[in-house]
């Protein structure tokens, strides 16, 4: 974009199918939008006041985030959640963070860490909302990577750990009364900066692993709590919506 003389730039607009599909993601993940909630484009265009094409271009985003399936006709449902899914989106994780944490530790500037201890003490809060806590968490991860990830891999993420994020959310619902899950989220994420500081590649990639392995194991028993009786599509089980999520756990 050419910029004025003024060096002032215009503001750019969104447009309405990227604010459908925004808004229809942050309901899906915070679970208003249950999973395996079916619901046509006739009811979600009138909730959002808008006209049937957004919605439609909305809903092709989000299935391919694996967030939606959509149907035949003018009808769509929630992804049901997935046991087999979780297990795949943190094998691909698995596979791809621990090595670009492991070039990112030696690509991260002196003052970064001192910035990124500030936000791990902050997920201990027990006063901040889920969103608040989302949005620091997301930041904290991608500055971790951000040195040494390209833009591909910052796509990919991006929809992993938000088909990862409504797993989170619901499944570590159960632990948020519990003040040491706060405590433990804290020094779980202040563990990981304190490692990338060594600037050792093999030790910041083996951190990243485990980190993500104890998280997967905690969300699997979490989830496993919960009925696992209801089918999904081609007979897969699922896991219906556990409580309703505060804050954020890790991911």
């Amino acid at each position: 974009m050419a910029v004025p003389a003024t060096g002032v730039r215009p503001i750019e607009t969104r447009s309405v199918a990227d604010q459908v599909t925004t808004e229809l993601r942050r309901s899906i993940l915070c679970g208003s939008l249950q999973p395996g909630r079916e619901f046509s484009l006739r009811e979600i265009a009138g909730m959002l006041n808008v006209s049937f094409i957004p919605v439609r271009e909305a809903l092709k985003n989000l299935e391919s985030e694996g967030l939606v399936i959509t149907r035949p006709g003018r009808s769509a449902l929630v992804a049901p959640l997935d046991l087999d899914d979780l297990h795949a989106i943190y094998r691909l994780r698995r596979t791809i963070e621990p090595e670009i944490a492991g070039r990112a530790c030696l690509l991260l500037p002196d003052g970064e860490f001192d910035r990124l201890d500030r936000l791990s003490a902050g997920f201990g809060d027990e006063h901040l909302g889920m969103d608040e806590i989302y949005d620091a968490h997301h930041e904290f991860h991608m500055a971790l990577l951000a040195p040494a990830a390209s833009a591909w891999d910052v796509r990919l993420l991006g929809t992993l750990w938000r088909a990862a994020e409504r797993y989170i959310r619901i499944g570590f619902g159960a632990l948020d009364p519990d003040p040491d899950e706060h405590l433990r989220r804290e020094e779980a994420h202040g563990t990981l900066v304190d490692v990338f500081r060594r600037r050792d590649p093999e030790v910041a990639a083996q951190a990243v692993r485990e980190h993500l392995e104890r998280n997967e194991q905690l969300a699997l028993r979490a989830l496993g709590d919960q009925p696992t009786s209801t089918p999904g599509p081609a007979g897969k089980q699922t896991v219906p919506r556990g409580p309703r999520a505060r804050r954020a756990p890790r991911d």
